[in-house]
């Protein structure tokens, strides 16, 4: 939000098909996924075929966490935009967006 974003926050705990059907409601240009506990080999991967069957993989989805080096390739391949692992500073994840995320044609 400082960055001059609007921010729709989901909650923790939130299911793929929870997030994209809020996504899709909400209208946005990007979802951002976080992931501390090894998840994201699964989670981060059915977002985005989830949000190819509802035709909306126009959605940027990036993620981060604690995400070993050796499954950020796997992640990429599976359509994941970008993976900003612990360190990763905040200036460098608004640039990211920046340059990355366009609105989407409504």
């Amino acid at each position: 939000r400082d960055a001059g974003f609007e921010v729709v926050y989901t909650g923790l705990h939130q299911t793929p098909e929870e997030i994209v059907e809020a996504a899709i409601q909400e209208d946005v240009d990007m979802i951002g996924l976080s992931s501390l506990a090894g998840a994201h080999r699964y989670l981060f991967p059915r977002v985005v075929e989830l949000l190819k069957e509802k035709g909306a993989d126009d959605i940027v989805v990036c993620g981060g966490g604690i995400i070993p080096d050796e499954d950020i390739a796997k992640l990429k391949e599976a359509g994941i935009k970008e993976i900003f692992t612990p360190g990763a500073s905040l200036d460098e994840i608004v640039n990211w967006v920046k340059e990355n995320v366009k609105p989407r044609e409504r």
